[in-house]
């Protein structure tokens, strides 16, 4: 496994570089319209992270506060930004290894590095975008997916984000983001989606609006992200994930489609037609 872990990292790091050279290439006709409008929606009140303890240690989490009043930030931020974006929260920043992830099941679900067996997790390469997860969605165990993705049941979590943008997002920040495209990726049997999106304010957002856009001005970029998300957990002695729909990354009106249904998901859940099991959620 280690050496095609070390192919397949090698593969990433060179997509990464393709992605970088796109980019510089375009920044100069990106629009400032759209990065003004998001800056404004993210001065809106919004929950603060807080982190506590020693990052790499069982003791460190991001708390999430409005004043002084604790809040959650998968029930307590809001899924809409306006005007077509989604609030973001960043779990784990680009270019970091610590597997990070907002705690679904702890009172106010903080942030938390996951754990296995004991031990604290780790992706063994770091992940080249930011990665968290869209607020008040959720991925229902309990509905059976359609045949483009083998049947395969709802992850019971949040809706994941890949963010692609060219800045390091802080851990338990919100971002305004444009979704562009979804892959619809089945780990363990399980299906999780992955929105690709990129921060409202990045100097790309306006010449992005779907996956078309995405593959001819940052060509590398969606490949990378699904042979990144492939191939991850193979040095732990498990099995390549899957994609549905034949591997494509469906567009930005799919993606928001997804995003919508999860969003249903949720709101069914905190009206209790779902049962909850371990879940967290507020009074």
């Amino acid at each position: 496994h280690q050496g095609t872990t070390r192919v397949a990292m090698a593969f990433a790091i060179f997509l990464l570089s393709a992605h970088a050279a796109a980019r510089g290439a375009s920044l100069a006709r990106s629009s400032s319209a759209l990065r003004a409008s998001a800056l404004r929606m993210s001065t809106a009140t919004l929950p603060t992270a807080k982190p506590e303890g020693e990052l790499g240690t069982e003791e460190f989490k991001v708390n999430f506060v409005e004043g002084s009043e604790p809040r959650s930030p998968w029930h307590d931020v809001p899924l809409e930004a306006g005007n077509g974006l989604y609030n973001f929260v960043n779990e784990i920043p680009k270019y970091t290894t610590a597997k990070m992830e907002v705690d679904t099941k702890a009172a106010n679900n903080p942030i938390v590095q996951d754990e296995k067996k004991g031990k604290l997790r780790y992706y063994h390469g770091c992940i080249f975008w930011n990665y968290g997860c869209l607020p008040q969605t959720w991925e229902d165990p309990n509905v059976k997916g359609s045949e483009e993705v083998g049947g395969a049941f709802g992850d019971n979590d949040p809706i994941d984000v890949v963010e692609i943008g060219s800045q390091r997002l802080e851990m338990g920040s919100i971002t305004p983001v444009k979704p562009l495209g979804v892959l619809a990726m089945i780990d363990d049997g399980e299906l999780d989606w992955k929105v690709i999106a990129i921060a409202a304010t990045d100097p790309m957002a306006a010449e992005l609006n779907d996956v078309a856009d995405l593959e001819a001005k940052m060509p590398g970029v969606v490949s990378g992200i699904r042979e990144w998300f492939r191939w991850y957990k193979t040095p732990d002695d498990k099995p390549l994930n899957a994609f549905g729909y034949g591997e494509k990354c469906l567009g930005a009106a799919k993606a928001k489609e997804v995003i919508a249904e999860t969003h249903g998901f949720y709101k069914a859940l905190l009206e209790g037609k779902t049962e909850k099991g371990k879940l967290w959620l507020p009074n």
